[in-house]
């Protein structure tokens, strides 16, 4: 997770379509491209990385090329309205890659 940002606290945007930049192989001869532009959480990438390290056994190597940026915000439950925004919970990747 980034130790210092501008802003603690982000809006949720909107994915406006697929990503045009980093489309290619920069490293490596396969690769795992998203069909649709969903986010990515960090424990979605966490698992995967898992998975993918499990299927290679030290066969190959692995990179990762997107990072959990954004943050998730969540306010306890049985909260009621009002008080602000809540507490960043997790964090995750914008999608469309």
């Amino acid at each position: 997770m980034p130790k210092k940002v501008k802003h603690r606290k982000w809006q949720k945007g909107v994915s406006k379509g697929n990503e045009t930049r980093s489309t290619e192989l920069a490293f490596g001869s396969y690769g795992l491209k998203s069909l649709g532009t969903k986010r990515i959480t960090s424990r979605q990438i966490e698992a995967a990385r898992r998975a993918i390290i499990r299927y290679l056994r030290k066969g190959g190597k692995l990179w990762i090329r997107i990072f959990p940026d954004k943050p998730i915000t969540l306010k306890g439950t049985e909260v009621p309205m009002g008080g602000g925004k809540g507490r960043n919970k997790r964090r995750r990747s914008q999608g469309g890659f």
